[in-house]
């Protein structure tokens, strides 16, 4: 399954990447207060990692958010997603966000999956 997009999701994740360093050094404070709030948020606890991070698939779906979409099935994968779980956790998403987020879902997230996977290989 090929699916074109403006950028790869590498490509993608680099430009986020690229953008926060620079916000970083024009805001240092904030940006550092950012990052200790999201380390925290996102630590392991009552729910794990992996369960954290499909939450926020979910929520970057509903939202629209392309970066958080990607960074999220990145993280989804890092913490050992399988796409199965993946799918179920866009499945509850759209349930909710209907069209808009099953045309994020069928697009940038299986195409997400796609390529993340193929680097890992």
């Amino acid at each position: 399954m090929e699916f074109e997009a403006r950028t790869s999701t590498e490509a993608a994740l680099r430009e986020y990447k690229a953008g926060l360093g620079l916000f970083t050094e024009k805001m240092p404070k904030l940006a550092e207060q950012f990052n200790a709030f999201t380390k925290e948020c996102f630590k392991e606890g009552v729910l794990s990692k992996k369960e954290k991070q499909l939450i926020a698939l979910g929520i970057s779906l509903y939202s629209q958010d392309e970066y958080c979409i990607i960074y999220h099935t990145k993280g989804c994968l890092d913490q050992g997603c399988s796409e199965q779980e993946i799918l179920e956790a866009v499945g509850v998403t759209v349930a909710f966000g209907g069209g808009m987020s099953m045309s994020q879902a069928v697009t940038l997230v299986q195409k997400c999956v796609q390529e993340l996977n193929q680097l890992k290989q």
